[in-house]
């Protein structure tokens, strides 16, 4: 694009009272080689480029995750919805959340982003956010208000218990075990007791 329009540019460069001359017969063969170049690199970028990552994730990672202090690790977290990663571990681990502070009961703890959780993130955010971040859906915003950072520190959110990485959630409620596993996904207990790590896009939590 930025090369046609270049070509443009030459062809009426000069005094606006100047009659354009005729684009000349050598020049002709060297703008189609700089265009058929143009698109052939447009082409070859197209296929070569990195298919969009099916997390939704601002980093494009397909786990809740993160590295060095855990106080940053969910600043930049993916989108958990009635229509975003709406059944999987992230949304089972952030229900976990939300059962901390006493928005959902044990039970709907199930990995489905349904009516009950949606009400329930509406509820977290009314409280903890403030009124105009309460759209029902966990984004960025609202996991790094659940971690406990500011700009919507409340006291609660991740906590360590031996001075050197997370090791659980403390809610006004409740609070459970997660942690960082070695690839620096965080992994927790689902409601049967099993290690799960918290992927955007699988579900098999219980």
């Amino acid at each position: 694009m930025s090369i046609v329009t270049g070509a443009r540019r030459m062809a009426v460069a000069g005094p606006t009272s100047q009659r354009r001359k005729p684009m000349s017969s050598h020049v002709r063969p060297r703008l189609t080689m700089a265009l058929t170049a143009a698109m052939a690199a447009l082409v070859i970028g197209g296929l070569t480029a990195a298919p969009a990552s099916a997390s939704n994730s601002y980093t494009g990672a397909a786990y809740i995750g993160g590295q060095g202090d855990f106080m940053d690790d969910w600043t930049d977290e993916g989108i958990l919805s009635t229509s975003s990663n709406t059944n999987s571990n992230a949304t089972c681990l952030w229900q976990k959340v939300l059962w901390s502070y006493g928005y959902l009961s044990w039970g709907e703890v199930d990995g489905r982003f349904g009516s009950a959780t949606k009400t329930a993130t509406v509820n977290f955010q009314t409280k903890w956010m403030g009124l105009k971040y309460a759209d029902g859906a966990a984004g960025k915003d609202t996991f790094t208000a659940a971690s406990g950072h500011a700009p919507f520190a409340h006291g609660y959110g991740l906590a360590t218990d031996n001075g050197s990485g997370v090791t659980t959630y403390v809610g006004s409620k409740h609070s459970f075990n997660l942690w960082r596993n070695g690839d620096g996904h965080y992994d927790f207990y689902d409601s049967s007791g099993v290690v799960r790590s918290a992927g955007y896009n699988y579900l098999t939590c219980t």
